[in-house]
């Protein structure tokens, strides 16, 4: 074979493989650190991604922070880095050739959003108990509730009977008996004053009687303790009620009148000229409770009470 046919074959051999190398794409690996901007400290689970690479081109730090990016086409490239709680990052015009890795190390910053404010508002839920000291053996005495118990005639003390260990006087009266104490043990309050006994033709030596000098018209919310008494109720052996007056209307002026078996009530209220958002609550109350005498015989007897004034 001549020396000119070895050379053209060997011309076509190197103009062959250069084809191959010149049709094949070259790459390169990117490699880095993604840290925290402020404490240094490694992020875990933070995603680079190759930007405008298709199939997408991508990975998430270790526990050390640290990613690889590969193969990636030599030129000029973009990169994206996210992390939850972070600013985005966008790396653009980094230079990758074939002789040398690119090692990139990214510094984030923790992001602030502000957020929109939201206000949550609520109610105290049904039978919870003004103070908040008291958590155990409290209860909550609602004036409706006062008003539908059979046999309550509107009285709170006789609307407690019905809760477990309670129990009233056989005879007629509102006494209290809280899992089987004397009578004497209970403590009544109004308005957070203590008070001997709120009755009507009370009894010696109880702190109950025929019938609640205070109207359920005038009453608000009450609490009743059983048990486990807040540090400012004392001393006490048996129950606390814990009355509290009720607000008057404070935009117009209503009157109420009840005539009934057990006596006659008028109560008024309204706004206080003058005053924003001031209120006055009057009642008057004529007590004639029924009383059954020790040779069973009745006896009416007629009390006038004393208006009650309450204004807010």
């Amino acid at each position: 074979m001549s020396f000119q046919v070895i050379r053209t074959a060997l011309i076509i051999l190197m103009l062959a493989i250069a084809g191959q190398l010149i049709a094949q794409v070259q790459t390169q690996s990117v490699r880095g650190t993604i840290t925290d901007g402020d404490t240094r400290q490694p992020l875990i689970g933070a995603t680079v991604l190759l930007v405008g690479s298709d199939p997408l081109i991508g990975a998430t730090t270790d526990l050390d922070g640290r990613f690889t990016l590969a193969p990636v086409p030599v030129g000029r490239i973009a990169i994206q880095v996210r992390m939850l709680g972070y600013e985005e990052q966008s790396l653009n015009n980094l230079l990758v050739n074939s002789a040398k890795e690119l090692i990139i190390d990214v510094r984030m910053q923790e992001s602030l959003v502000k957020l929109d404010e939201v206000e949550i508002s609520g109610k105290k839920g049904h039978g919870e108990v003004r103070n908040d000291m008291a958590v155990l053996s409290a209860r909550k005495i609602g004036v409706e509730e006062t008003s539908r118990v059979a046999g309550g005639i509107n009285d709170p003390a006789r609307m407690v009977t019905i809760f477990p260990g309670v129990a009233g006087d056989p005879t007629g009266n509102n006494t209290i008996v809280v899992r089987g104490n004397s009578p004497k043990g209970v403590l009544w309050r109004l308005e957070g004053m203590e008070i001997p006994n709120p009755n009507h033709f009370a009894d010696d030596g109880t702190t109950g009687g025929p019938i609640n000098v205070l109207n359920s018209d005038v009453v608000d919310n009450s609490d009743f303790y059983t048990g486990a008494f807040a540090a400012e109720y004392g001393n006490v052996t048996s129950a606390v009620f814990d009355m509290k007056l009720r607000d008057g209307n404070d935009r117009k002026r209503e009157y109420t009148f009840k005539a009934g078996v057990l006596g006659t009530d008028l109560t008024a209220e309204g706004p206080l000229p003058g005053i924003a958002g001031g209120s006055y609550l009057v009642n008057y109350r004529y007590s004639t409770p029924h009383c059954s005498m020790a040779r069973a015989s009745w006896t009416t007897w007629a009390c006038p009470s004393s208006p009650t004034v309450h204004s807010s």
